[in-house]
Parts: structure tokens; C-alpha cells; sequence
């Protein structure tokens, strides 16, 4: 009992930011987004963030986007943030491993801060400034849809740290 006590409270002092660039056009991932925020709300002070460009730094080149976006991002990040970019090509986890990854995080940093890029990704300078690289799927998912996968995946790997019964076998 002392021990799981202890858990909770060492967990509910992480902070984890969740940064994502671009609006969400679909009601149904703000509905269940919002479910899964609450449900965080228990283990860890949790908050969203969004980037939105303005009108005068749109563009149709692919590399002008990304630095655009990128320049936005790299602003709202301190030096001290440990980032990890939500990335086709980072590293894929099963939910126990993720689990494991929050944990072993949370005993070096009191903040983690995920980022779901626009549609074309990151900016070279994002990447170098990444701590780390997930990936959630080999598969592609819009970035508004990723928002919702994440949120439960973080829900989930909580709950996995806890021994409480969501996630399944």
C-alpha cells in the first residue's frame, strides 16, 4: 500500500506536455482526446499545447513549412525540456516497453515534452534538438489522429505501471 502510494505520487509530479502543430478538424478526436486527458489527469499533470502558423508564414514548399514550423516549436521549448518527437522513423515500443520508457524518464526529468509534427514532419533543426524519437505505428496516421492514438497509449502505459487492469495481454 506505501509503495503504490509512493508511485502515485511520483508520477502525478511528472509533467507531460504534449506540443502538437496544427488545428484538429474532427470533433470525434477532440471527444475521445479529452476523455483520455482526463483520465491522465490522475497520474501526471498533463497539457496540450498547439501551434498554430500564422497566416504570413504559410507556404506550398515542403522545406519552408517545416522550418517555418520548426522555428515556431524550437521557440516554445527551454533548453531544459527533454523532447521527444513523435516520428514515422523513430523507435517503435510495445505498450510495456513504453511504459517502461515513461518510467526510467520520470527518474531524470521532471517534464516530458512530445511533439507531433505537421503533415511533412520536422525540421532538420527539430531533429537535432530531439532527445529521442517514437514512433507509435509503421503505419501513417494523420497528425490530428495522432493526437487521439497518443493520448491513449499514455493512458495505457500508466495504468500498466500501476498494475491496474486496461491493458490486456
Amino acid at each position: 500500500m506505501i509503495l503504490e502510494e509512493t508511485l502515485i505520487n511520483f508520477f502525478f509530479n511528472l509533467k507531460i506536455v504534449l506540443i502538437q502543430i496544427g488545428k484538429t478538424h474532427f470533433d470525434f478526436v477532440d471527444e475521445g482526446f479529452d476523455v483520455f486527458a482526463k483520465r491522465l489527469k490522475h497520474y501526471c499533470k498533463f497539457e496540450i499545447q498547439q501551434i498554430e502558423l500564422p497566416t504570413k508564414l504559410k507556404s506550398t514548399d515542403v522545406e519552408l513549412i517545416k522550418k517555418n514550423e520548426g522555428e515556431v516549436l524550437l521557440k516554445k521549448i527551454s533548453a531544459t525540456d527533454f523532447l521527444i518527437l513523435l516520428d514515422e522513423n523513430g523507435k517503435e515500443l510495445h505498450s510495456k516497453d513504453f511504459a517502461e520508457f515513461i518510467r526510467k524518464q520520470s527518474l531524470h526529468q521532471s517534464s516530458l515534452t512530445f511533439v507531433i509534427g505537421g503533415a511533412y514532419g520536422f525540421s532538420k533543426e527539430v531533429y537535432a534538438r530531439a532527445n529521442a524519437k517514437l514512433s507509435l505505428s509503421k503505419m501513417t496516421f494523420s497528425h490530428q489522429l495522432i493526437r487521439l492514438i497518443f493520448a491513449e497509449q499514455l493512458y495505457r502505459a500508466f495504468t500498466i505501471m500501476k498494475g491496474e487492469p486496461y491493458h490486456h495481454e
